[in-house]
């Protein structure tokens, strides 16, 4: 066996979560290698994730817009509408961020390895190419960011034809007429919202009473009316007792209360589970949570001091800005460099339609922490800019402590709600009362109008409370 080659930080997986470790690595001066087993570099948030699905998603909003331009267009999408038509923009944007990526790596003299890895001891990575041979290597720093795939359960029998899951969801070659999707987690609700506004009968079928249970519950609820709106259903509560394909045109969905659903196609969207079988993470000394996730600690390190893993690797919502984050985060800390406190206040951004997006605390959070914290709202239909847009079913929350002075959280539904948020973000990190958004003057019309509105509903309800004091 050769002398294995060194490095000062070896990265495991191209994904969002690795490409921000090794590029952290060497802006720092490091020695890098990222090693990764598929051909392009991105992993599954751009080939099979979140490019594809955003750009669907683009393409869907682009037709509604299309729709409510006016009554003279009569548009209408035709029955047998090829899906490669709705993405026909996909293969421009995946080269360009595969261009881009690559040019990043270049630009910052990483070493860029194709194989698969796995351990041999906590210090040594082996590396096994396509055509069979193998080569080790030892660094000072190993992440692990290999990132999930579906998870698909036994007892539905994902066929990746007529029952898919979001990796193959968009193999289908027509828009179906009808699509049944199992799951109220995010991947399944924005899929959901997607093919409803594209004019599919969607039923969406979870366990929980309503869906995105982490989420503002307002917020959730205008997104299901939303669905509804569209022709589709939400049937919450729900257990599944049997799927078939009934060999001829439809899956057919039984659940436990007797009802039957019928539809073209299914997505089982029940969540991902982390790509670490080809591991060998016993021979790096690393024993895997109960729910086969990698334990860390607030810096994404494991048990092993030198050994990070990031990204879908470790408990906590799979966002592609989560990953980032946590792979610059854990690179740094190996380096002993200035970690910094963006960990603390990472928004959690839902590409549904509408969008949701939220930072901090929500309602019911503050109301378990606070007596009586202050909700200030903003309906969109009160903004121009959205009666403009014809988006004017939208939400602003603003979350504030009871004396109506410090910003606690910010929730959004509806148009540009993943953008407004980061308002919200910056004015926690800073923070700035609640006062201050209303002597800031927002230019008009635009939806950041919004958080004046919000915070003037917030000082309304002060002065109210002072005048029941005072009287």
């Amino acid at each position: 066996m050769s002398i294995p080659t060194t490095y000062d930080i070896i990265v495991i997986g191209a994904g969002p979560a690795g490409q921000k470790a090794a590029v952290q690595g060497a802006k720092a001066g490091k020695r890098v290698a990222l090693i990764e087993r598929e051909r392009g570099i991105g992993g599954s948030c751009v080939y099979r994730g979140t490019i594809p699905s955003k750009t669907l998603r683009e393409s869907a909003l682009h037709l509604d817009r299309l729709k409510r331009a006016g009554e003279a267009l009569q548009f209408n999408l035709k029955p047998d509408t090829q899906i490669s038509t709705l993405l026909s923009r996909l293969e421009q944007v995946v080269q360009a961020h595969d261009s881009f990526m690559s040019k990043q790596l270049r630009r910052n003299g990483i070493a860029l390895l194709h194989g698969r890895a796995r351990f041999v001891n906590p210090r040594t990575i082996e590396m096994q190419t396509v055509d069979g041979a193998s080569q080790q290597f030892t660094a000072d720093t190993i992440v692990v960011a290999t990132g999930s795939r579906p998870r698909n359960p036994n007892d539905i029998p994902v066929d990746h034809e007529h029952i898919l899951d979001s990796d193959s969801l968009l193999s289908m070659l027509y828009l179906p007429q009808s699509l049944t999707v199992v799951g109220g987690g995010v991947i399944g609700c924005e899929y959901a919202s997607i093919f409803a506004l594209l004019g599919v009968e969607v039923t969406l079928v979870d366990r929980a009473p309503y869906p995105l249970q982490f989420m503002d519950k307002e917020l959730v609820d205008q997104f299901v009316r939303g669905l509804e709106n569209h022709g589709s259903h939400y049937f919450g509560e729900s257990q599944i007792a049997d799927v078939r394909w009934d060999g001829v045109t439809h899956v057919v969905t039984t659940l436990k209360n007797g009802t039957i659903i019928k539809s073209e196609k299914m997505l089982v969207a029940l969540g991902r589970q982390a790509n670490i079988e080809d591991l060998d993470l016993e021979a790096a000394g690393i024993t895997l949570s109960d729910n086969r996730l990698i334990p860390v600690n607030q810096y994404c390190q494991t048990t092993m001091e030198h050994i990070y893993a990031v990204g879908d690797m470790v408990s906590g919502p799979a966002l592609a800005s989560k990953a980032m984050e946590q792979g610059r985060r854990a690179v740094r800390h190996a380096l002993n460099l200035p970690i910094g406190d963006a960990a603390s206040t990472i928004p959690l951004g839902i590409y549904t339609i509408p969008e949701m997006a939220s930072i901090g605390l929500d309602e019911m959070g503050a109301r378990e922490r606070y007596r009586d914290p202050l909700v200030g709202r903003a309906k969109f239909e009160e903004i121009a800019r959205a009666q403009i847009s014809g988006g004017g079913q939208g939400l602003l929350k603003m979350i504030a402590d009871p004396a109506g002075e410090r910003l606690l959280g910010v929730q959004v539904v509806g148009d540009s709600a993943t953008e407004l948020v980061h308002i919200g973000q910056l004015a926690l990190q800073s923070g700035t009362t609640i006062e201050s958004f209303i002597d800031n003057v927002f230019n008009f019309p635009t939806y950041a109008e919004a958080y004046r509105i919000a915070a003037l509903d917030i000082l309304g309800q002060v002065a109210k409370r002072q005048a029941a004091k005072a009287a």
